[in-house]
């Protein structure tokens, strides 16, 4: 811009700086392990860009220097911050930390001190359940990554920080590098949405996706996540459905607006599929990859987590290694499709300061509380309507089909198809049976039946089939 010279401006008065952004909201950080480091890393970079910025505006104007000596020295930053807690904090120290952060290892102190905002990121629920709801008590807002937390104390904790005027945001809790719950929270909360379902727990992504591509054992392909860090030395949580379950149990809160506990959600495990079901599943034009999915109808919710058979070209059939696809339909809006990497210290670290920035720039948080949560409770079901894929692995003799038919008609169930691939021992002999769509309750006392048939080496494995 054009500067007027001091001589031309007799009788102007000095323009005041303008200051649109409300002063910045202090932040106290609990937790320094990877995210919380990415989250600090963050913070501080932002804050020293800012602090350039202002620098360069300060060299440009004349005879302002000391009016601008006082500046925040935080600049235009809407955060601040103040306080990193972590046990035996001394070994975490960082340099690029600056001077005025407070370390301690004492969340009471970060309770009873001046953060506007405190950010929770030690996981688990004690003491993170503790903290979260003291610093709400105290009309904090709170940011936090806990699934398990909020899978299990979401509406409870929300209606808390409803009542004392202040937000309980938890974006990295699900998908942390896939903008999912800040869309349902602002960019779809104009829809009315019925479905959601994803690909949400990365380590078994990776696993499948593996045995697909080399038609590895299974066995092989969870060593190999372990080593590269994708699974923990116990991967149960991961394999068996607990860790999706979580996260679609918060999707539903924040989607559907329903209560939904996770362990009423049905998880099955991915540890018996085998490189042969891949073979199979392929034949059918699909492939196999653990689905989490919720339908809302009246006041059913049915839900549910495990392995299932999606088209090979579909969003969730093409997606590789450890990213996290999540798809929602609504009344209105019809289907909405996000991808992105679901972990990582820095993709995680991205949603939480994105957390911050929301609750930040909204209006103050503890002049009133705000409007109730409207959530609903309804009953929780597992039985979808599908059609379904069932592997046998059995001692071949004469009569196997035949026998296996006359169950399923017992039961009112519809054969579509049988495979039958060449090149196996007749000693553990693996085929498949597809059948029409058809009630998960209509189907599994035909499963049992056909279990305990003679010829059978293992139980029938039965996968949905998405279409």
């Amino acid at each position: 811009m054009h500067k007027t010279p001091p001589e031309h401006s007799s009788n102007a008065s000095p323009t005041p700086v303008s200051r649109d952004r409300p002063p910045a909201r202090r932040v106290a950080l609990v937790g320094f392990g990877t995210v919380g480091r990415a989250v600090a890393k963050i913070l501080c970079e932002r804050n020293d860009k800012d602090n350039d910025k202002d620098n360069d505006k300060d060299n440009d104007k004349d005879n302002d220097k000391d009016n601008d000596k006082d500046n925040d020295k935080d600049g235009d930053s809407l955060l601040r911050l103040t306080y990193i807690c972590n046990r035996n904090f001394e070994r975490k120290k960082q340099p690029w930390v600056p001077s005025h952060v407070i370390w301690t290892d004492d969340f009471h102190a970060v309770l009873n001190s001046d953060a506007d905002i405190i950010i929770e990121l030690i996981g688990g629920l004690t003491p993170a359940e503790e903290l979260v709801r003291s610093a709400l008590n105290a009309g904090k807002s709170v940011v936090t990554a806990n699934k398990q937390l909020i899978a299990r104390h979401g509406p409870d904790l929300l209606q808390l920080a409803s009542a004392n005027g202040c937000r309980l945001a938890f974006g990295a809790s699900v998908a942390g590098g896939v903008p999912v719950l800040p869309a349902l929270r602002t960019g779809l909360s104009g829809d009315r949405l019925h479905g959601i379902a994803g690909i949400l727990n990365g380590t078994c992504n990776y696993i499948l996706s593996r045995i697909e591509t080399d038609r590895i054992p299974f066995s092989e392909a969870l060593e190999e996540a372990q080593a590269r860090g994708y699974a923990e030395a116990d991967a149960s949580e991961d394999l068996d459905g607990g860790d999706a379950r979580a996260k679609l149990s918060i999707l539903a809160l924040a989607g559907l607006q329903v209560r939904v506990s996770p362990a009423d959600i049905r998880a099955r495990t991915i540890r018996a599929i085998e490189a042969f079901d891949f073979d199979y599943s392929a034949e059918l034009g699909c492939t196999i990859r653990q689905i989490s999915r919720a339908d809302l109808k009246q006041t059913t919710l049915f839900a549910e987590v495990g392995p299932s058979l999606v088209p090979a070209s579909s969003p969730f059939g093409r997606v590789q290694k450890n990213l996290n696809p999540v798809l929602t339909s609504g009344e209105y809006g019809g289907d909405v499709a996000f991808l992105g990497a679901g972990a990582g210290g820095d993709p995680t670290a991205v949603a939480v300061v994105s957390d911050l920035m929301f609750i930040a720039e909204s209006p103050s948080a503890g002049a009133r509380p705000h409007r109730p949560l409207q959530l609903a409770s309804p009953t929780i079901r597992c039985d979808f309507e599908t059609p379904w894929y069932l592997r046998f692995v059995v001692k071949d003799q004469p009569g196997i089909i035949a026998r296996l038919a006359a169950i399923l008609s017992a039961h009112q169930l519809n054969i579509d198809a049988i495979l039958q691939k060449p090149g196996f021992e007749k000693s553990a002999l693996p085929f498949v049976i597809t059948l029409e769509p058809c009630r998960d309750a209509q189907l599994h006392p035909a499963l049992q039946e056909m279990s305990a048939l003679p010829f059978a080496l293992r139980p029938c494995l039965c996968l949905p089939i998405l279409r």
